[in-house]
């Protein structure tokens, strides 16, 4: 699955066992895909090498929370009143003309 943003295209993996959640993008370095954690609504950015942008999804993909540039060792929670939360992991700084409010589309390959 992909995404288009700011004229890239981004490779999205869906994090959708425990060891995908659990590892996440932990320890890696150059990232150039996105990470979808469906069904969660908190994050932490501990052992993480680079920086990355957080993007919080209702259940219809409408972006409802985002945070720019996360440092590492951080800790994010949405608080919302969806209970079908995903939150997207993406490079930092690749986000910027993602407003709050639009509905992200997921192409499949």
């Amino acid at each position: 699955m992909y995404l288009k943003t700011n004229k890239e295209k981004y490779n999205i993996v869906v994090a959708n066992t425990f060891s995908k959640r659990l590892i996440g993008l932990m320890g890696k370095t150059n990232i150039d895909y996105g990470l979808l954690l469906p069904n969660c609504n908190s994050i932490h950015t501990y052992f993480m090498k680079e920086n990355i942008d957080i993007i919080g999804l209702d259940e219809n993909n409408e972006v409802i929370y985002k945070y720019e540039n996360l440092d590492k060792n951080r800790l994010i929670k949405i608080k919302n009143d969806h209970k079908k939360t995903s939150i997207l992991e993406m490079p930092a700084n690749s986000t910027k003309k993602i407003a709050l409010g639009t509905t992200l589309i997921f192409n499949e390959d």
